[in-house]
């Protein structure tokens, strides 16, 4: 007589949303951490703040003056605020990769790895801090450009998305940052490559001028920046300058999850 075989034994399942809402809670959970970080050196936001001012109060003033970059109907100073609050954006985080090297050699990015959090939650929490703090200092420049005389909407539905425009730009160049980072695994050279690219992504986009007053080729990189896509989103958004929204925030978007994939890909060289 066969006997029957015995039942595999029950395999609980975890279900698909906790394991999203897991997920996102260990992703807030390394994004405040890092955001804790701030309350103990909060003179960074100012410090930070000093370079995009004098871009609009000097830079903007005298070429507000001079008339040298046709800009249509929109006056100058208004029409490099937008480019000015990217640029903002920029600057705090495509250095973010020194943080996590500094991490490395404390040994910290290590017991991070070996826990059963995924890379890409580490590294989105970090992006994402990111850009709250981007987010901080745009506030800055927008409180500045208010005071001289930049005619800027106040609806909160347009502010909203320059937020979320500002927070989507910032994780994209920090995620760039980690992901140079896992690459040449030492600051010095992170610092070294991140000096040398963020002048050419600032000039290569239309934060400063129109696209249609560079060369061909620089056009040509102008398209592909992410940066240039930001600044529109930003333009439209808060001076009212007309611009292809679906366009701006997809490109945002997309570059934001290739550069989390790349750069959690390229976490684990920095802990060999």
């Amino acid at each position: 007589m066969s006997v029957a075989p015995a039942a595999p034994p029950d395999v609980w399942v975890e279900p698909p949303i906790r394991g999203v809402l897991r997920l996102l809670s260990r992703i807030a959970t390394f994004c405040l951490i890092e955001l804790q970080k701030l309350r103990h050196d909060r003179s960074e936001l100012v410090t930070r703040a000093i370079q995009p001012i004098l871009w609009l109060v000097i830079f903007g003033e005298t070429f507000s003056r001079i008339r040298a970059i046709p800009t249509g109907d929109v006056p100058y100073l208004d029409y490099l605020a937008p480019g000015i609050i990217a640029q903002s954006a920029l600057f705090v985080a495509i250095f973010y990769g020194i943080q996590i090297i500094w991490e490395r050699d404390a040994g910290v990015l290590t017991k991070l790895l070996v826990t059963p959090t995924p890379r890409a939650a580490l590294v989105t929490g970090k992006a994402f801090a990111a850009g709250v703090r981007a987010v901080a200092q745009a506030v800055v420049v927008v409180i500045v450009a208010a005071l001289l005389g930049v005619g800027m909407t106040w609806n909160p539905v347009r502010l909203l998305g320059v937020v979320v425009v500002v927070v989507l730009g910032a994780a994209f160049f920090s995620c760039l940052s980690v992901a140079i980072a896992g690459i040449v695994l030492k600051r010095d050279r992170l610092m070294g490559i991140g000096q040398a690219i963020t002048m050419p992504l600032f000039f290569a986009s239309n934060a400063l001028y129109p696209v249609e007053l560079m060369p061909g080729w620089v056009q040509a990189i102008s398209r592909v920046n992410p940066l240039s896509y930001e600044v529109s989103a930003l333009r439209g958004l808060l001076i009212g300058q007309p611009t292809n929204y679906w366009l701006d925030f997809g490109v945002l978007v997309v570059a934001a999850v290739l550069g989390i994939a790349v750069a959690s890909a390229l976490l684990g060289r920095l802990s060999r």
